[in-house]
């Protein structure tokens, strides 16, 4: 696993996920001592009874294990894949939680109230105000705006440099007028509270240190629960209703600017590929997937329905 985890991460693979999926695999080898030769379909299929997790999390956990087999077939370790003829489990539709445009300036808003004013905490949350900020008008992934340099930002331009992020591409992205008075205010502001500032990230906490996706995450937690969208994940039959994230911010901002485009009466299909230059998606058919995305308010309606539906069964 270790030569294989090396060998992807040599061809630029990003390997977290490779990793949890081959941990899991690697535990249950390990809990039940087993040898090359236990390595058949009747052992897969019994490990896959056997994992407490939904249909779409064992999928991705066995298409990555299918790839580890592959590996070994070529190292000569396994003669066949024994994944090979087993089918994957069918999977609940995932209804993602979307954020109205209303809603997103309320919850942007909100981190502006909640943002603390001594010293200790300002430039912190402020940081986190600019990584939301981003997330919400630019849709931005949530490492995006944690990875800025200050020099990927160029005020006199507007714009900014994203480096090598999830399809390992980099993008140069105009930022809205106000978004980059909310940068350079976020500058000011450093300048005057750090004394020795030489970190090289654009967005840092108190004592200079880089933002982190932990700090963000408690600050994401408190705006939403302030404006009363903390909404717990629900399963109703085959249907996952997703509880906000800041990848939301991500998601409404694509599903409510084809939206807006719409209600100006051009075509979607045209904006998707300029949309999907704009977001770093590698093929513009990614990009597609938003078109299938409700807006917020007929997600609520499908969600409302379908839990009546569930009561009244």
């Amino acid at each position: 696993m270790e030569d294989f985890i090396t060998y992807r991460s040599q061809l630029g693979y990003s390997n977290t996920s490779m990793i949890y999926c081959l941990r899991v695999l690697d535990r249950y080898v390990f809990e039940k001592q087993l040898t090359w030769a236990s390595f058949d379909p009747l052992f897969f299929i019994r490990f896959r009874a056997d994992l407490d997790l939904e249909p779409r999390s064992i999928n991705t956990i066995f298409r990555m294990i299918k790839i580890f087999l592959n590996y070994l077939i070529r190292k000569n370790l396994i003669l066949e894949n024994p994944l090979q003829e087993i089918t994957e489990l069918p999977e609940n539709q995932v209804i993602p939680f979307i954020f109205s445009p209303e809603e997103t300036d309320l919850f942007l808003n909100a981190v502006i109230k909640l943002m603390r004013t001594t010293k200790s905490f300002y430039l912190s949350d402020f940081s986190a105000y600019i990584a939301f900020l981003l997330m919400a008008r630019c849709g931005l992934r949530a490492s995006e705006p944690l990875n800025l340099l200050k020099t990927h930002y160029k005020p006199e331009e507007r714009t900014i440099y994203i480096e090598k992020t999830k399809f390992r591409k980099d993008r140069l992205i105009p930022v809205p007028k106000a978004v980059a008075h909310e940068i350079n205010n976020l500058l000011k502001v450093r300048r005057l509270l750090l004394e020795d500032d030489d970190n090289l990230f654009l967005l840092v906490k108190a004592k200079g240190n880089k933002l982190v996706r932990m700090y963000i995450d408690r600050r994401f937690k408190k705006a939403v629960t302030y404006i009363n969208l903390d909404q717990p994940r629900k399963i109703i039959g085959t249907t996952n209703f997703s509880s906000p994230s800041h990848h939301s911010l991500r998601h409404s901002f694509a599903v409510n600017t084809l939206k807006r485009i719409k209600q100006q009466g051009k075509s979607c299909q045209n904006a998707l590929p300029v949309l999907a230059a704009y977001m770093g998606h590698s093929k513009y058919k990614y990009t597609t997937y938003y078109l299938k995305v409700m807006g917020a308010e007929h997600r609520r309606q499908l969600l409302e329905f379908s839990m009546r539906r569930s009561t009244d069964v």
